[in-house]
């Protein structure tokens, strides 16, 4: 019988504990759009970040949001496309020759008429728009981001 009551006993402290804890040591509520999916580091390792060299940038017309079509070169992983919105930021002649970090492991996914081989990635600044990422000297392309 005593050790039923400890047993519960201990339960409600944990319970009361918890309690406490929420209500002495409060967290800033996370925003919906900063909320995310904790990951192992096996899954993180599935993700190929690499930098590449962009060797033209052309408007991307039928794209639904404005953006450029990009060909970037990965040196031993070859040349690949992406779609970038990046036009509000860069102009195409300033992008030639940019070193970028993008993931290169994605499937392609056609937008509009364009099949999009890389996903680009930046940062988004005080308006939405688009900050490219990039290493902060001239490295090989195809160098892996660790």
């Amino acid at each position: 019988m005593k050790t039923k009551y400890a047993d519960e006993k201990t339960d409600l402290e944990k319970i009361l504990q918890t309690i406490y804890d929420k209500e002495n040591n409060p967290k800033e509520e996370l925003k919906p759009e900063n909320k995310t999916e904790t990951i192992s580091w096996k899954d993180f390792e599935k993700v190929d970040m690499r930098i590449g060299t962009i060797i033209s940038a052309n408007d991307f017309p039928k794209a639904r949001n404005p953006a450029y079509q990009l060909e970037i070169d990965f040196g031993p992983l070859g040349i690949k496309k992406s779609s970038a919105q990046i036009t509000s930021l860069y102009t195409k002649e300033e992008l030639i020759g940019k070193q970028i970090m993008a993931v290169v492991n994605f499937p392609k996914k056609q937008i509009a008429t364009f099949m999009s081989e890389c996903l680009v990635m930046g940062v988004y600044g005080n308006n939405k728009d688009v900050i490219l990422l990039n290493p902060e000297r001239k490295v090989e392309n195809g160098s892996k981001i660790g």
